[in-house]
């Protein structure tokens, strides 16, 4: 009983439309921040380092080099505060972690455009 109540309720929770992407993609993700009583939208553009589905704890991990320091935040899909994401650029990878892009920046990054068509 309980566990049914519970997929009914992740259920709910999921009907959030969300573009296609994968680990290797240029997103900018357009996040809601609360200042006193106004909502600012803030965007964070970087490349998809992971990806990690499990329903309604979904997430993924998005990498941008700022100033010379590479910043990586974590975001669950499904979060209310994620207002919309864009695809920037689809790129192909053949490995769904890209952890080892930290050690190299840059133009050291050898992106290759995939073909969509």
């Amino acid at each position: 009983m309980k566990k049914k109540f519970i997929l009914k309720f992740e259920k709910s929770k999921i009907n959030k439309k969300i573009p296609y992407f994968r680990s290797g993609d240029i997103v900018e993700v357009q996040i809601k921040i609360k200042e006193n009583e106004n909502i600012r939208l803030q965007s964070f553009e970087g490349i998809v380092i992971s990806k990690r589905k499990n329903g309604i704890n979904s997430n993924f991990t998005v990498r941008k080099i700022s100033y010379n320091e590479g910043i990586e935040r974590v975001f669950p899909i499904y979060s209310p505060i994620i207002h919309k994401i864009i695809v920037k650029k689809h790129n192909l990878f053949k490995k769904s972690k890209l952890y080892y892009i930290r050690k190299s920046f840059g133009k050291n990054l050898n992106l290759k455009k995939k073909n969509i068509y």
